[in-house]
Parts: C-alpha cells; sequence; structure tokens
C-alpha cells in the first residue's frame, strides 16, 4: 500500500487535523472543511480542492458476527475534491474530471455506472444531491451537490471515495491481503484494524483519555486482545506508521506509539 500511494498529489499539510472537536469528536470526511461556507455563513473554507484524508468512523459495515465487511475499515484514507462552486456547469466539469482520472487509473468507462436520486436531503443547515459511482457493481465513491438551506448561493461539490477501497476495485487482491500485507495472517482483522487506527490517533497526539477524543483511542485500544498482544505490536505499528505517514505528518514516533498500545492494555 506504501509505495502504492507514495503520491497522491498534495502535502501531507494540507490534512485537516484529525481531532476536530466540532460536530464529531475526530475528523469524519474531508467535506468537514467546507463548514464555513456552508455551516457559519463565511466566505472562506478551511481547505479546497485534492484532499488525500486520513479519517476515523465506525459506521462500517459488518456481518452477522461483528466483523467488518470486505470494504470497510475503522480508518482510511478519504480522497476527495472538495470545491465552492458558483455555477452547476462547475458540478459537472469536476464529474467529467473525476471520469478522467478513473481512465487514467485504469477503469474502463463502460464499467462504470453513476446512480441516485436529484431529490435533496437536508441535515440542518445543509441541503444536497448525492450520485454514486460504482465500478463493477462494487460501490467506490460518490459526488455530492451542496448548499446552505438559508441561502442556496452558498453552493460547493464534494467528490470522494476511500483509497483503499479504490485500490481494492482496481487491483482485485484479496481484501485483507491489500489492507494488511505480510501481517494479513498474523492477527485477526479486527486485531489489525484496531492497532491500525490506534497508530493513526496516538500518531496525532490523542492519547487515551476517560472521554472525548480520548476517549475514542481508549475504545479502540480496548478491542485489542492482550493476550495476542503479547507477541508484540511494534512491527504492525510501524507499517501503519509508515503508510499514515504518506497522508499526514504524525507528531508521536511510532516506538512511543508502540509503547502507548502496550502500557493502555496494561490497565
Amino acid at each position: 500500500m506504501e509505495t502504492a500511494f507514495a503520491n497522491v498529489g498534495a502535502s501531507r499539510d494540507d490534512c485537516l487535523p484529525l481531532r476536530w472537536g466540532r460536530d464529531t469528536e475526530l475528523t469524519i470526511s474531508a467535506v468537514q472543511a467546507l463548514d464555513p461556507l456552508l455551516k457559519d455563513g463565511k466566505p472562506q473554507t478551511y481547505r479546497r480542492g485534492f484532499l488525500p484524508q486520513p479519517v476515523v468512523r465506525f459506521t462500517g459495515e459488518r456481518d452477522a458476527s461483528g466483523d467488518l465487511c470486505d470494504g470497510f475499515l475503522t480508518s482510511f484514507v478519504n480522497v476527495s475534491h472538495i470545491q465552492p462552486v458558483e455555477r452547476l456547469d462547475e458540478y459537472g466539469a469536476i464529474l467529467d474530471g473525476w471520469f478522467s482520472v478513473l481512465s487514467q487509473l485504469g477503469f474502463h468507462a463502460r464499467h462504470v455506472s453513476v446512480h441516485g436520486t436529484l431529490t435533496p436531503w437536508r441535515r440542518r443547515e445543509v441541503a444536497g444531491i448525492t450520485l454514486h459511482f460504482r465500478h463493477l457493481g462494487l460501490s467506490i465513491g460518490d459526488i455530492v451537490l451542496l448548499w446552505n438551506v438559508g441561502d442556496p448561493t452558498r453552493m460547493a461539490v464534494d467528490l470522494g471515495t476511500g483509497l483503499e477501497r479504490l485500490a481494492w476495485a482496481r487491483t482485485q487482491q484479496h481484501w485483507h491481503d491489500l489492507i494488511y500485507g505480510r501481517f494479513a495472517d498474523a492477527a485477526p482483522p479486527w486485531m489489525l484494524d484496531a492497532i491500525r487506527t490506534a497508530t493513526l490517533l496516538l500518531g496525532h497526539g490523542i492519547n487515551p483519555a476517560p472521554r472525548g477524543a480520548g476517549g475514542v483511542t481508549r475504545r479502540v485500544i480496548g478491542t485489542i486482545d492482550p493476550d495476542v498482544a503479547q507477541l508484540g505490536v511494534s512491527a504492525i505499528v510501524r507499517e501503519a506508521f509508515a503508510y499514515w505517514s504518506l497522508f499526514s505528518v504524525l507528531r508521536v514516533p511510532w516506538p512511543t506509539i508502540a509503547r502507548l498500545i502496550e502500557e493502555e492494555l496494561r490497565r
């Protein structure tokens, strides 16, 4: 994964802070960069353009046993094109550009379909219309036209996908092999997912705490089996650290992250 996505076209400094502390404890989508424009009535945004944004979500689909289904992770890179627009033809231009990107990545147009509804949805002060993309039946992202309910002239486009899911659709690799590489068989997938997520959180200085963003870190580490972890988590942490470092600057070195996880497991 590291070598496949080492050049994603944006500076690591472009990422939003992982600790959000506004509507959500953590950043869950790059579209949150548009909050000032769409929610606060201000003419600026936190970020715009292409943004590979590491995020943490707990909304991934799970199977009957509670394990994450293939294609879903607790932490992943939300690759988005987020852009304020003034006219609807700008929306069309961004959509056309996305098809060009997919073509360059090897996705043939005849295998890509778009589906959705033109009926707007609404979430508090923001409304929107969402169209979804599929490649050979696999969901690979969506494009959303957004506007402020009180002032519809404040419009923006959010075109997004999960980088790991896009790689999965392109390579057709086994999901766990793609995400975890040489560690795919070293521990259960849910434990690898937790270590991967804990590495991202701790790397951004979000240490375990009783509540708030730190409470999320404690919750994630709490799912790791201490007996399995006794075999050592540092190698897995180092691998995850290298991956997350492609997209954001981690302030905490990987040996410290491994130690923090082990200390939390001994609590």
